[in-house]
């Protein structure tokens, strides 16, 4: 039987390029040589696509990508493809754009299409996604950053324009302390901090608007954090529930990536069912969404009360050695190899 010509693409022009290259890395090591023929392919931060030539060798994280062989006919070489496994974060890569340019070239993909892509990136319409469904959330504010002020836009979707110093008053009011102050559209914890007062509050405001003009505050919630992987198309299953024992004060992109000392509990120190439960909300979550393939899904559990909010949902979770989404599968007796090819077989399907 002949090969399956999978092509793995990597990179991006988002600010998560180089957790992209750590997953791809990870990935391309685990596939299944006998079953699939590999092309990988890396995209630049400028956009510029490349055939990549480095599998196999051992890298550090943000080692650069050596960007010799250039792809002059894109949208050919994509088409002479079997499969594609996007293994891109966050913008032009997890958002629904690259999941548009595979539609229109009816190359199968891994992963959620275009919608679930699109809403499961932006922070603010997957809260209102997931209040329709009925899921728990933690209170939330969300404003607009306009010129040099703020839009602040209420639960009916009125706006009114008001200075920095106005929209921390009105979200001091509907919020308490603390609150994770977080881009709309950004992953891998890129853009987010946490405010213990209004000072704290403005200046993480204005540094969130650096990254997205809109910009989601949230509640903090005192407890577990937890993550549930999902897996499937119409039948979905969902893995383990783990805990994060972030080094820092909260999960930032330097306690996902460079601190060591961030730990992960599988399974988590839960009542059965309360994980139960975030299984099935996991499941939920990623149907309202109109997920395929696969999802990550993140939740709070209350200290006290040990009531489940979910946080977000991961449309392509990351794929490194030290990734949730892989571990928590293995973990439920799927290995990272056997993994990758019930995704690459769901895509087909």
């Amino acid at each position: 039987m002949s090969k399956i010509k999978l092509g793995v693409i990597f990179g991006g022009m988002s600010t998560e390029n180089e957790v992209s290259v750590a997953s791809a890395t990870s990935i391309l090591n685990n596939l299944d040589r006998e079953k699939y023929e590999i092309y990988p392919i890396y995209i630049g931060k400028d956009g510029i696509w490349y055939e990549y030539e480095e599998m196999g060798e051992k890298r550090e994280f943000g080692q650069s990508v050596k960007q010799d062989k250039k792809i002059p006919d894109v949208m050919q070489y994509l088409k002479n493809l079997d499969v594609l496994f996007p293994v891109l974060h966050g913008l032009y890569g997890e958002d629904g754009t690259i999941q548009g340019l595979f539609e229109l070239l009816k190359v199968p993909y891994v992963g959620c299409k275009v919608l679930a892509s699109s809403v499961g990136m932006d922070k603010v319409y997957t809260k209102i996604v997931f209040e329709k469904a009925g899921l728990e959330q933690a209170k939330y504010v969300y404003v607009r950053k306009y010129k040099d002020n703020y839009i602040y836009v209420d639960s009916q979707f009125n706006e009114k324009v008001m200075s920095l110093d106005e929209v921390a008053e009105i979200v001091q009011q509907k919020l308490k302390y603390p609150m994770f102050i977080k881009p709309s559209n950004s992953g891998s914890s890129v853009g987010i901090n946490k405010a213990k007062n209004k000072e704290e509050l403005e200046k993480n405001i204005e540094f969130a608007a650096q990254f997205d003009n809109k910009i989601l505050i949230e509640e903090g919630i005192v407890g577990q954090e937890v993550e549930c992987a999902v897996l499937g198309n119409e039948e979905v299953i969902a893995s383990y529930v783990g805990e994060i024992r972030a080094a820092d004060e909260f999960y930032s992109y330097d306690a996902k990536y460079k601190n060591e000392a961030s730990k992960t509990d599988i399974p988590a120190d839960l009542p059965e069912e309360v994980a139960e439960k975030i299984r099935k909300q996991a499941i939920k979550a990623f149907k309202a969404i109109d997920g395929k393939g696969l999802s990550r899904v993140d939740f709070f559990v209350e200290k006290d009360t040990k009531k489940v909010y979910i946080n977000e949902i991961n449309t392509l979770p990351g794929f490194t050695n030290i990734s949730m989404y892989p571990k928590l599968f293995e973990a439920s007796g799927i290995s990272y190899k056997e993994l990758l090819s019930k995704l690459i077989d769901l895509a087909r399907e």
